[in-house]
């Protein structure tokens, strides 16, 4: 018989409940990861550093009162993302808002994600047209995707981190996502890398 981590012969215990001060110092590892690119995140939307500031802080309350239940969740970043996103929301509701993402901003975005051949004729349609507006008709799961790879210029990896998925998927997210966009804008669109 091997003993077993805390030094009994054959027995095995359950794992004592973790103490509240344990739990805290988890969230506040878990929040200072996550700070930064929720504080990005929400500036993008709701348009300002204060206001950003207020509603991560938000979010970041609701999750540290659940933090236990939190914990149980079969991904934790995607969990606390949903959590944001509602308060996002929430915070943009309440003053009858939409997300303040600007055209300049998704310029830049599309620039990367479409072909770079199109600079061009995406300035033009950018005075035309509404950029966001082509965007925020993506599915949810592809504009956070778009969001937080391109605007917010996060590697698959991150992304799919934050949001709980896996790499090849984020990937397949930014395929469909680039074929909707060039369809809405009436671009010529072709796969310019397999990986992407």
């Amino acid at each position: 018989m091997t003993p077993s981590l805390d030094g009994s012969r054959g027995r095995h215990t359950r794992p004592s409940p973790a103490r509240p001060g344990r739990l805290a110092l988890t969230f506040d590892a878990f929040h200072a990861y996550h700070r930064k690119l929720w504080m990005r995140y929400a500036h993008t939307q709701v348009g300002s550093s204060t206001s950003a500031e207020s509603v991560v802080d938000t979010a970041c309350a609701r999750l540290k009162a659940d933090w236990p239940t939190v914990l149980l969740q079969e991904s934790v970043p995607r969990y606390a993302w949903m959590v944001l996103k509602e308060e996002v929301h929430r915070w943009l509701a309440e003053r009858d808002l939409e997300p303040q993402v600007g055209d300049a901003a998704f310029l830049t975005a599309l620039q990367k994600l479409l072909l770079h051949e199109m600079r061009d004729e995406l300035r033009v349609i950018s005075q035309e047209i509404g950029l966001y507006a082509a965007i925020s008709a993506l599915p949810e799961r592809r504009y956070d995707v778009i969001v937080l790879r391109f605007l917010l210029g996060m590697d698959d990896e991150e992304v799919a981190e934050c949001l709980g998925i896996d790499a090849a998927t984020v990937r397949s997210h930014i395929r469909h996502a680039r074929r909707s966009l060039a369809r809405e804008l009436h671009i010529p669109y072709q796969e310019t890398d397999p990986q992407q």
